[in-house]
């Protein structure tokens, strides 16, 4: 399969890359400061993607957007909407000029879609909630749709916390629990639809090479846990006490709008990668998190 790539540096980006190359597909990344073999030059909120490195692909995987793990502010907000959506806009006007034009575009999103709601399982016909992060994710979606005039199957990504230390909410929260002062976070029932960065790569891989597969697609573990198990579970990995409440006032002051991430949460499950019989790889939390964290 030959495969576009936006996002490449990212989490999941690299390793999507070396998997797709480890199995034999022809990829070519887009980067806004290309230096590796197959990068191609990109702006992506400046200009439609080059259609060069777009004609003749199977498919597009469309990764790319601002960093959302940050301290919000106004500008912040500005530069994780607005890489999402006219950069999204721009690969599909890209896609658009391409011929012949790929098949499938697999783009990314997040579970931030639903907002919180409480203990309540959520698939995915669950309707979008309102506030930043939903709004972003129901205007990057929009955007990646509009491949779908092209003639393109189109596959939504809604994608909740990948475990992986080298990067992510994992990778923030590590130094804390390894120090002993890690724990629950504003009262720890809200719920983390964590999921193994491998079975991350793993839907991606599926979503590419599957025509049934489009619309929305929930990436997450079948079973979503309460921040406060998760972090008894980290604990238990990292062979530390995991005790230590972290009041929701002190995240919000670290991390200003951002916190909306870690205190409010959402039990997201992946019905239709299991109706498409996606088969995960790691599905118990305590083998995961000591898989992640070898």
């Amino acid at each position: 399969m030959k495969v576009t790539v936006t996002g490449a540096s990212g989490l999941i980006g690299t390793q999507l890359v070396e998997r797709l190359r480890a199995r034999g597909d022809d990829v070519t990344t887009l980067s806004r400061t290309p230096s590796s073999p197959g990068a191609v030059a990109w702006q992506p909120e400046d200009e439609p993607a080059p259609a060069a490195a777009l004609a003749g692909r199977d498919a597009v995987v469309h990764l790319a957007g601002e960093n959302v793990a940050q301290r919000w502010n106004d500008d912040v907000k500005r530069r994780i909407l607005s890489s999402r959506e006219r950069g999204t806009r721009n690969l599909v006007a890209g896609i658009e000029a391409a011929d012949p034009r790929p098949r499938v575009l697999v783009s990314a999103s997040a579970v931030g879609f639903y907002g919180p709601h409480g203990d309540e399982r959520l698939d995915e016909q669950a309707p979008a909630a309102s506030g930043f992060l939903a709004e972003v994710c129901v205007i990057w979606e929009r955007e990646a749709l509009r491949a779908a005039d092209h003639g393109l199957r189109v596959v939504l990504m809604r994608t909740g916390i990948p475990l992986d230390q080298d990067g992510g909410a994992l990778a923030t929260m590590l130094p804390f629990f390894k120090l002993g002062v890690g724990g629950p976070v504003a009262g720890g029932e809200q719920y983390m639809s964590w999921i193994h960065v491998d079975d991350v790569v793993g839907l991606y891989l599926a979503a590419l090479d599957g025509e049934a597969w489009d619309g929305p697609i929930n990436v997450s573990a079948p079973e979503p846990v309460t921040n406060k198990a998760f972090s008894k579970a980290l604990g238990r990995a990292l062979h530390r006490p995991a005790f230590a409440p972290v009041p929701g006032l002190a995240v919000r002051v670290l991390y200003g709008g951002m916190a909306e991430i870690v205190t409010k949460g959402q039990r997201v499950v992946p019905r239709r990668a299991e109706e498409l019989g996606y088969t995960f790889a790691h599905t118990d939390l305590d083998e995961a998190l000591r898989d992640a964290l070898a």
